[in-house]
């Protein structure tokens, strides 16, 4: 069946006379009714599909402003929207639920903190009925305890006491809990909770989803160069030909520069502090002057929060470790889009084929093409993922005085970048599963670049005391091209080479002047395992 759009402006009285003109007496009562029914419901703009079997269907488009259902359709961002299904895992980290409930956590532990401080004795020791339960309203967290949270934000305007008021409701009919309600948020500014929250939440990310995704990539880089150890390839400095190598060394370039920006971001410390309102323990101790609320910080901070511990803080932790992170994702996402390029180029040129796929399409009007699409996606998003991040580094270490409130929108958007990461880790992952090289072709690139050869006969020269090799190499070979028999005629017609340098330069050709390339390639594991 076959079908015709129409789109219709507000009335359909004109499409309905166009339709009858044209097929008197089929469309005019079936246009007539529906004209009725959609210019009833009030939208500024609706579509007409005629098809071929003489039906009539209609789509209506919402007026502008509309209250439309979050979907993958109307997500304002890709990251939600059309790449919404490939990151769906960081949604429960992320966002607003994912900040909601690591900060619902902190305040639990911190409640239990209290009940095991024997200097607090306005908050008696929990039985173990009570300690699950403290750990379960931060671990099990539902969409609907974050749902009621919201509400109550409605109200106060404040996002951290909204938790504190909804976990005092669920408290007051707990027998023990109800009894130490006023110690929830004990001693506590905002911040103590938020920048525990964020560090909790960038040590589920980092661990379960941005380093796994750094190691498929590599694995599949160093794949290649396992699999391409042994491939000559003619190498191009500024553009133009050079010393030849192999695909795999090559490669091994790639996957030895990205594990070694892996580990550095695997070792970044995450940060936490539990300081109060500028970091000196001030309500701390007016409460209870006789503890050691640094130790307790500390200890809170480091064994059950389990990040590192910042004895020198404001209001907020200073976050010049999530700079440190999001700079050492930066180096790695710029060496991967350096790789992305590089391949790009050498699909360019012919050396790498891509598989097809059954059903995909290169070009809407040019039948004929399979585009490196996957490697120009992770370069896009790359690109997206280091802006963010390059702000996030140069903004956040920055705060004015004890604090100012411009760290809070850009927290939010701290799973942005590592979004559009993981999206460009995934897609060169993908484009490389494509990838089948053609050594038919780089074969025949080396076979017509004997001028490469220049580089290892006057090094051999200079060994035998040949006056001005370079030079005399420089003006053999220079903007020519260069053929197997006169590179082999110019070593015959130097005299003062011995018989033997003659014979091992004579036996060289583009293909075998690889230097130690293959070997190089193939020490590859060992030098990751090093690392």
């Amino acid at each position: 069946m076959t079908s015709l759009l129409l789109t219709a402006p507000p009335q359909l009285s004109r499409l309905q006379n166009l339709t009858s003109r044209q097929q008197p007496g089929l469309w005019q009562p079936r246009t007539r009714g529906l004209a009725d029914k959609v210019n009833g419901a009030g939208l500024q703009k609706r579509t007409l599909w005629l098809h071929s079997d003489n039906s009539l269907s209609v789509g209506l488009i919402a007026k502008a402003g509309a209250d439309l259902e979050l979907s993958e359709l109307t997500a304002i961002g890709p990251l939600d929207g059309r790449y919404g299904s490939k990151l769906k895992e960081l949604r429960t980290i992320f966002s607003e639920y994912g900040l909601i409930r690591f900060r619902t956590l902190v305040e639990c532990r911190w409640l239990q903190m209290l009940a095991d401080l024997p200097e607090v004795a306005e908050v008696p020791p929990f039985d173990e009925p009570t300690k699950q339960l403290l750990e379960h309203f931060g671990t099990d967290f539902s969409l609907e305890d974050a749902q009621e949270v919201k509400n109550v934000e409605r109200t106060t305007n404040h996002d951290v006491k909204a938790i504190e008021y909804v976990l005092k409701n669920r408290f007051q009919n707990h027998g023990t809990l109800s009894k130490v309600l006023e110690f929830t948020h004990f001693a506590c500014t905002s911040e103590d909770i938020n920048n525990l929250a964020h560090a909790l939440i960038l040590h589920e990310a980092r661990s379960a989803h941005l380093l796994p995704a750094m190691d498929k990539v590599i694995d599949a880089i160093a794949n290649l160069a396992e699999r391409y150890a042994a491939e000559p390839m003619l190498c191009r400095t500024h553009g133009q030909t050079a010393s030849p190598s192999t695909m795999g060394k090559e490669m091994a370039v790639f996957a030895f520069r990205l594990a070694r920006q892996r580990k550095q971001i695997a070792a970044v410390p995450l940060y936490g502090k539990m300081a109060g309102a500028v970091g000196n323990y001030n309500a701390h101790m007016s409460a209870y002057p006789d503890i050691d609320w640094q130790q307790v910080a500390q200890s809170f901070v480091c064994d059950r929060m389990g990040v590192q511990w910042n004895p020198y803080v404001t209001q907020i932790e200073p976050h010049d470790y999530m700079a440190e992170l999001f700079a050492a994702v930066s180096r790695f996402n710029t060496i991967l889009l350096d790789f992305d390029r590089d391949i790009w180029s050498y699909i360019s040129i012919g050396y790498f084929k891509q598989k097809t796929i059954a059903g995909e399409v290169g070009s809407s009007t040019m039948p004929h093409k399979v585009n490196p699409i996957d490697f120009e996606n992770s370069e896009g998003n790359l690109g997206l993922a280091n802006s963010l991040m390059e702000h996030l580094s140069a903004k956040l270490p920055i705060s004015r005085w004890q604090r100012d409130l411009t760290d809070s929108t850009v927290l939010r958007n701290l799973g942005v970048g590592i979004g559009h990461s993981i999206l460009a880790y995934t897609s060169t992952s993908r484009g490389i599963s494509k990838l089948e090289l053609d050594s038919k072709r780089l074969a025949a690139d080396l076979e017509n670049a004997w001028e490469v050869l220049a580089e290892p006969i006057q090094t051999v020269m200079r060994r035998y005391g040949i006056a001005e090799p370079y030079e005399k190499l420089k003006a053999f070979t220079r903007g020519q091209q260069m053929t197997e028999n006169g590179m082999r005629d110019f070593v015959e017609s130097l005299d003062a080479l011995p018989a033997q340098a003659k014979q091992s330069l004579v036996a060289l050709s583009p293909a075998s002047y690889l230097g130690n390339a293959q070997q190089q390639a193939q020490q590859l594991k060992h030098h990751l395992q090093s690392l």
